[in-house]
């Protein structure tokens, strides 16, 4: 098997789990019950044996498996493993960079060709195939163009699993950067920070979910600098207040986080914008996990208050730079929930309603908050059910990591051997 045959393998067997709404451990679950041996692995061998054949480290080559597999998937064996030739990967040293034109018009044919056959094009023979138009044209550069890639972005980030961009993102922040590197007016380089901002400070979310913390921190460290750079105070702010959320998740400690938001609270002084409302939101988070009740609703009442008069561009914005309707929900859910507050169980239900269909994360975590109530009211055996329902249906992220160990901190004692417990245990230790 060639390496493009085992990468397209590993892109199947993904796309095929991802259709169904399982994670990685669910799907290990069901191979290990589908195979018929008993001398099988136990079930953390079967998910990192899932985890390495879906990155393509490994191939699926014992007969069992690929008929667990097919089984599980309701595939029949022989289609769900064919390997095909690819049509499928354009060589990246197709289109010299020194080609001449007639090389390069060979090439672009070539490129079509295998286009149109379904090949795998790598980013780099791309951007050398539109080369020539880009150089016909004078090379414009669209600032436009650019910020409607980071809005897109920022509103496909919570709708996909963790870590979809990741890549594409990566490559975006290179590109960004090249662009720098060159003579621009003032105007136009102020324009190339902000895109840079939004593109690291989407990448370090991306980075922090899938649990590479230091590549986050580095990554929020340019997207911070770069913000300043521009001279934006909105995204300067807004930058600041969502590093801040996500460090809350990630287990920060709460001095860092609130230095953060303090930041952020003194460059918007006052001036309403998209990440004012998240520094409220945060502080009141942290109070709550911290039984500060008293701060908790302080903080929520700010946030109140200051939602009132955020310009309709801020709350209309359904992109993770925006902060709408849904948004003060999910902080209402989650805050009065820690607090005991019975407006948290409305807010639950009015959140859920009120964010898009579609939408993955916010709605899987406030399925998390709605367990956490459940556990209050002592319902035990349903708050497990339901935490580890939600956990099986899409990858773990650091707040539905956070919020599980809250659920596991705050059982009885008693209810810790329970096998519901032992597996939300095990989904939470996932990595």
């Amino acid at each position: 098997m060639t390496t493009e045959q085992r990468r397209m393998q590993a892109v199947r067997l993904r796309a095929e789990r991802e259709k169904r709404g399982w994670g990685q451990r669910t799907l290990a679950r069901l191979l290990r019950d589908t195979v018929e041996d008993r001398q099988k692995p136990e079930l953390p061998s079967f998910v990192t044996y899932v985890k390495r054949w879906e990155a393509g480290k490994a191939v699926v080559s014992d007969p069992r498996y690929r008929a667990a597999y097919a089984a599980v998937f309701g595939i029949k064996e022989d289609e769900l493993f064919k390997e095909e030739t690819s049509p499928g990967t354009v060589d990246a040293d197709v289109i010299p960079e020194d080609a001449g034109d007639d090389m390069r018009r060979r090439a672009a044919l070539q490129l079509l060709a295998a286009l149109g056959a379904g090949a795998a094009i790598p980013p780099a023979v791309l951007e050398t195939a539109l080369a020539g138009i880009e150089d016909a044209l004078g090379n414009p550069l669209d600032l436009d163009e650019w910020e409607r890639t980071v809005r897109e972005y920022a509103y496909l980030i919570n709708r996909t699993p963790v870590g979809t961009y990741l890549g594409d993102l990566t490559a975006d922040v290179i590109t960004v950067g090249r662009l720098l590197d060159q003579e621009r007016s003032e105007a136009v380089r102020a324009g190339l920070l902000r895109i840079s901002a939004g593109l690291s400070a989407l990448l370090a979310i991306e980075l922090g979910d899938v649990g590479n913390r230091r590549g986050a921190r580095l990554a929020w460290g340019t997207a911070r600098r770069a913000a300043d750079a521009s001279g934006d105070q909105g995204l300067r702010v807004w930058v600041r207040a969502r590093e801040a959320e996500e460090a809350l998740w990630t287990g920060a400690p709460p001095a860092d986080i609130l230095a953060l938001t303090a930041e952020a609270a003194a460059i918007a002084d006052g001036k309403p914008c998209s990440g004012l409302p998240r520094v409220h939101a945060t502080r009141a988070c942290l109070a709550a996990e911290n039984g500060d009740r008293t701060t908790a609703h302080r903080e929520m009442a700010a946030l109140g208050d200051l939602f009132e008069h955020l310009p309709d561009t801020v709350t209309s914005d359904p992109s993770t730079f925006g902060w709408g309707p849904s948004r003060l929900r999910w902080n209402e859910a989650y805050v009065y929930t820690l607090t005991g507050d019975e407006r948290g169980k409305a807010a639950v239900d009015e959140a859920i309603a009120l964010y898009p269909p579609g939408t993955l994360g916010p709605v899987a975590n406030l399925h998390m908050i709605r367990a956490m109530g459940l556990l209050q009211d002592r319902e035990i055996d349903a708050a497990l059910d339901a935490s580890v329902t939600t956990l099986q249906r899409l990858p773990i992220s650091p707040a539905r990591r956070h919020m599980s160990n809250q659920i596991l901190r705050a059982l009885p004692d008693k209810a810790h051997e329970l096998p519901a417990a032992r597996e939300l245990r095990a989904l939470t230790t996932a990595v």
